[in-house]
């Protein structure tokens, strides 16, 4: 007992102490031409955080953006979903930055141009942790917190984790609003989505995001985006980012954060496109299944009433991606917010 007792003192001051140590080093890289399977030409500056993690060594690309008007002391960290990269958020990087923000942009490991390990154990707390170990290589000690999709259930786990460097959490349609798998979406296993994802190419992805990010519409610049996902699909470590997604969508389901809004303690806006119908599972649910999932319209208000600081704005005709769709209202509407 007496070892045993030694030995959880030991990890309990390891693990409380980690996040308050920098480690890693921090280097310049090409924005543009091949990095980790990706070669999409990055809008920004980009750098290559470089840092041990699970007994490897793995890299998170990001983009440091600095404000192009005085700055006003804040940092945004912007936290991509799984079908997209740090770049999706150049319009609202500009936005923050206009208005006197420090923006940073990461790609998750298993991500676009950062690592793709050949294993990994997959959680939104260690994409938190690996976020906040970047925030303090940078010196970065409190941050405004914005996620989209997949970004946006890490953000909200962001809060909970670190809620004492958090000055605002704000989120574009996070997933997590439910328990897809208490509502009845069968287990996949992660070899069968690994097939899945190996199969991905331009026709797959456009025909999952025009119904679901975009309510049936296409623009031609909604390509840059499935473009960029194919690119790594089809890239040099293909079979790498195919594991590494089955291993997140895996993650996703089995990593709920909707059973804790309640203990989220920073200020938090939800923007919300109502006509978002997302739902991880979804397309291998029976039908029975999948009428009662997705109903965002329903689950924006229901988040926002469950978490204690929280206020809502809706965009009654957008969907998955509202930034994206309709940029200058979502943008219009977060910036208003972020002035209050």
């Amino acid at each position: 007992m007496r070892a045993f007792a030694l030995v959880a003192a030991v990890l309990v001051g390891h693990f409380t102490s980690a996040p308050g140590v920098a480690a890693g080093t921090i280097g310049d890289v090409p924005s543009d031409g091949e990095l980790n399977g990706s070669n999409f030409t990055y809008p920004f500056p980009l750098h290559k955080y470089k840092f041990e993690s699970q007994r490897q060594e793995v890299e998170m690309a990001f983009m440091d953006v600095a404000p192009t008007v005085e700055p006003n002391g804040k940092v945004a960290v912007c936290l991509h979903g799984k079908n997209f990269c740090g770049p999706t958020w150049e319009r609202t990087a500009r936005e923050l930055a206009g208005v006197g923000y420090r923006v940073v942009l990461p790609d998750q490991v298993g991500f676009c141009k950062s690592s793709k390990p050949d294993s990994y154990q997959y959680t939104l707390q260690q994409f938190c942790y690996n976020t906040r170990s970047l925030l303090e290589a940078l010196g970065i000690e409190n941050v405004t917190v914005v996620g989209h999709s997949l970004g946006g259930m890490t953000s909200i786990r962001f809060g909970l984790m670190f809620p004492e460097i958090v000055d605002r959490i704000a989120v574009m349609n996070p997933i997590g609003l439910e328990d897809w798998r208490a509502l009845g979406v069968p287990y996949m296993s992660v070899d069968d989505l690994y097939v899945s994802e190996a199969q991905s190419n331009y026709s797959s992805i456009r025909g999952y995001e025009q119904p679901t990010y975009y309510v049936g519409e296409w623009e031609d610049a909604y390509d840059v985006w499935v473009n960029m996902l194919v690119n790594i699909y089809q890239g040099n470590e293909a079979s790498r980012f195919a594991l590494n997604q089955a291993l997140v969508t895996d993650m996703a389901l089995s990593d709920p954060v909707v059973y804790e809004f309640g203990m989220l303690k920073p200020r938090t806006l939800l923007l919300i496109g109502d006509k978002d119908n997302t739902a991880l599972g979804k397309q291998w649910s029976p039908p029975e299944v999948q009428a009662k999932l997705g109903h965002y319209d329903v689950l924006g208000k229901q988040a926002a009433a469950a978490m204690p600081n929280a206020e809502i704005i809706e965009f009654a005709d957008l969907g998955h991606a509202p930034q994206i769709q309709e940029p200058d209202t979502v943008h219009q509407a977060l910036l208003g917010w972020l002035a209050k």
